[in-house]
């Protein structure tokens, strides 16, 4: 029997075990002659993109309702090592028990992380990065009103003003307004995003900017650009320039980095720590191994990589997953080709932003925005659950992508 490995239980794991198994079926391939095979420490596919909204509990589908249908093999385990020239993988169950377990092709899909702040006071910090840290998150939202009433207790400085740090500052007000109005609580609620560029949006180009910049006006929400966070206690937060901010809420959103089990991968990396893959996303160098969603630095087209999002996770997973078998089999491979590039910006009550293209040409704004992108994070990026001919349905490679738009 061949076995298909894949490590990693987000979009990208999940769309490969799709793919791989579809791809498997299209070939008259039995279970018996080819086993996918996928560990995650976790027992959910988690709904990443909408952890900065309110009630992150829910954002998350049982994986065993997803892949159990299909016939793909869960190990609830975590990776620890990675052994690419005896094929095979570390992992730890919860029972504390390690096995190895064996591949004959693997996909590496376990995404990325949130880059750790080193600074005074960074344990005090709050992230929107994982299910966990979104839950943690949630909880201090709801009992900040316990607390002692002082300046700073309904105020947020949320660090980074890229496009997880926009989502949550433009969300984070009607949420402490919430919690303060339904304790009859008074208190000021005040949002302050810090950027250390002298623009907000860097990275996401001038064309979305004015849209922005009108969004956190109109919120009132506070900008202090060309700064950073130097220290905070519990109660207030110091700037860069000396600026003191009483505080009882801080939420860093700023860089984020590969997985770090890519570096048991023999193989070049890019600034993010992805692995460079070649046009079918087998890392380079090392042939028995694929890289699919926020590990793998592959090409969208001419001059562009691929962005760590729920977009490009989506296909790269498909595509991988496919790539894997046509290996095994001797079959065609195909080359990575997602859709166009495109983004959805949520601004909490005042709309969204919905752009086109590498330079982010808006399309849309506005309430018609914030329909499409409530639509997207509601309902097409969440896979079929309990239907399997649905499930492969989705996890063909060529078939038109559902709301990757994120």
């Amino acid at each position: 029997m061949k076995n298909i490995l894949v490590i990693g239980g987000g979009f990208a794991g999940v769309w490969s075990a799709a793919s791989a198994v579809r791809t498997a079926r299209e070939n008259g391939i039995p279970e018996s002659e080819l086993q996918v095979t996928l560990v995650s420490s976790g027992d959910d596919l988690v709904m990443r993109p909408r952890l900065y909204e309110a009630d992150p509990e829910k954002m998350r589908v049982p994986l065993d309702r997803i892949l159990g249908p299909v016939g793909v093999r869960r190990i609830a385990a975590t990776v620890t090592h990675i052994d690419t020239a005896a094929r095979s993988v570390t992992a730890t169950g919860r029972d504390g028990r390690t096995d190895i377990i064996s591949y004959d092709r693997l996909v590496l899909a376990t995404g990325s992380q949130l880059v750790q702040p080193k600074l005074p006071g960074a344990q005090r910090m709050f992230n929107v990065d994982t299910l966990s840290a979104a839950a943690a998150f949630e909880y201090h939202l709801q009992r900040l009103p316990e607390a002692e009433p002082r300046q700073g207790r309904f105020t947020a400085v949320v660090v980074g003003a890229g496009f997880t740090g926009v989502e949550v500052a433009t969300e984070i007000g009607g949420r402490l307004k919430a919690v303060a109005d339904a304790w009859g609580c008074t208190d000021p609620v005040r949002v302050v995003l810090v950027e250390r560029a002298d623009v907000v949006g860097p990275e996401l180009g001038p064309g979305p900017r004015p849209h922005i910049e009108s969004a956190l006006e109109s919120l009132g929400v506070e900008q202090r650009l060309g700064r950073t966070v130097e220290s905070l206690t519990e109660h207030e937060v110091r700037l860069s320039d000396g600026e003191v901010i009483p505080a009882a809420t801080v939420v860093w959103t700023a860089g984020m980095t590969a997985s770090p089990l890519t570096a048991f991968i023999p193989g070049e990396r890019d600034r993010l720590g992805r692995l460079h893959v070649d046009e079918f996303l087998r890392v380079v160098g090392t042939s028995d191994v694929y890289a699919a969603g926020d590990t793998a630095a592959a090409m969208a087209e001419e001059g562009h990589t691929v962005t760590q999002s729920c977009q490009h996770a989506m296909p790269l997973g498909r595509f991988a997953g496919h790539n894997v078998v046509a290996d095994l089999l001797g079959l065609k491979q195909v080359p990575f080709a997602p859709e166009p590039y495109g983004t959805g910006l949520d601004l909490g009550p005042t709309g969204a932003l919905i752009t086109m293209g590498w330079d982010r040409e808006v399309q849309m704004t506005g309430q018609a925005a914030k329909e499409t992108k409530v639509l997207i994070n509601t309902q097409l990026i969440y896979p079929p659950v309990d239907d399997a001919d649905a499930l492969l349905a989705q996890a063909d490679y060529a078939a038109k992508p559902v709301g990757e738009v994120v």
